[in-house]
């Protein structure tokens, strides 16, 4: 069986990594930008980092800051409107997964006309590469700034959905660590812990191959050493080099093998209670592995090698267990082990959510297949 492998065709990686950007852009010819960000990231001029190299570099631009933390359609068409009034001719993102998102659908419906739903009816639908777009990373875990993957929300019906696409690939990502070192320790924690989870749904999904396997277990090492440290120590560079990298490859891994259970349930409750996705990630992928681990014992005792845990003598359902309580323990050091009750999260809307989240693109490349019971049980295990 052949398969494809996607990624940006550059990435620039590691400390000031930015400053290498408006010489790249420059030699493109780019004249003006719309920047994608999210009004916080101006207030603390983080976004000045960006505009000052391309002030710097005779480059133009104009800023879109209306992006939600779950990025909208709505959001999508603000920015397609201001894209279009100013004539920009390419897109920046700046941030983490809901600037990178949201950019990706301005610069696809913009390239490829219609809506951004339109493009959510089956993977690769569009015919031309998207608007141009360079995605400058301030946030170490969704890995959007690399992946062919963007996720929507409806507000009309409460519904989240990816867009999976072939253009929706960045030409340029950059990762900066420096961008993250002021990154608030909440927001380290559930970005952190969702690059953990894209390693390690990527690792036993369905579509896994040698190349993505070898990245996801690469992210899971990295991830598990460094996330405590990143956390508590967010002037460390070494922990967010190290998160940057983990995350990215994490990004690798994920954007070419899929994900799984944990993803298209997070989803759900992002759509209907707009919590934050990490945070409902860390929650799920405990839960979400036991499921899975009755199919993929082996696969979960590789991760638990790759958690840290000496699995020497154990049965490869022990060490799966064991690897599960790594995830968990992980989880309650960086303070994302939480309850959906204490979200707001009520059980009249499970089976809402647990048939919109079978119907999720993610869930086709899960491991073992559920049922709408089973998703509401899984639910109920972390009320």
């Amino acid at each position: 069986m052949s398969t494809t492998f996607y990624m940006p065709p550059m990435s620039l990686m590691g400390q000031n990594a930015i400053k290498q950007l408006g010489g790249e852009l420059n030699a493109r010819n780019f004249s003006k930008a719309l920047i994608v960000t999210d009004k916080a990231l101006i207030d603390i001029k983080l976004v000045d980092k960006l505009t000052d190299e391309l002030t710097e570099h005779n480059i133009d631009f104009v800023i879109f800051d209306g992006v939600k933390p779950n990025p909208t359609e709505n959001n999508i068409e603000q920015g397609l409107s201001l894209l279009e009034a100013q004539g920009c001719d390419f897109v920046i993102s700046f941030g983490g997964g809901s600037s990178h998102d949201c950019a990706k659908g301005i610069a696809l419906v913009a390239a490829n006309g219609g809506h951004i739903r339109d493009y959510s009816k089956g993977v690769h639908l569009s015919t031309k590469p998207q608007l141009p777009l360079v995605t400058v990373n301030t946030t170490a875990g969704t890995a959007a700034e690399m992946t062919v993957f963007a996720i929507v929300t409806n507000e009309e019906d409460e519904t989240k959905y990816p867009v999976v696409d072939k253009n929706l690939t960045p030409i340029i990502a950059v990762n900066d660590s420096e961008l993250m070192v002021a990154m608030p320790k909440f927001l380290t924690a559930a970005t952190g812990m969702d690059a953990l989870t894209h390693a390690v749904e990527a690792y036993v999904s369905t579509a896994a191959t040698p190349i993505t396997d070898a990245s996801a277990i690469k992210a899971i090492e990295l991830i598990a050493q460094n996330l405590e440290t990143a956390v508590n120590k967010g002037e460390d560079r070494d922990a967010r080099d190290a998160m940057q990298y983990g995350e990215y490859l994490a990004g690798m891994a994920f954007s070419n093998a899929s994900l799984g259970y944990v993803h298209s349930m997070a989803h759900q409750l992002g759509g209907v209670y707009d919590l934050v996705h990490g945070l409902c990630n860390a929650i799920l992928l405990p839960e979400v592995s036991r499921f899975n681990a009755v199919d993929k014992v082996e696969r979960f005792a590789d991760i638990a090698e790759a958690m840290g845990v000496d699995t020497r003598g154990m049965t490869f359902a022990d060490a799966a267990e064991a690897g599960i309580q790594a995830i968990e323990k992980l989880s309650a050091s960086v303070g994302t082990a939480q309850k959906l009750a204490d979200l707001g999260v009520k059980e009249e809307k499970l089976e809402f959510m647990a048939i919109n989240a079978l119907n999720d693109a993610c869930s086709l490349t899960n491991p073992r297949k559920a049922t709408t019971a089973e998703i509401i049980n899984i639910f109920k295990k972390v009320m």
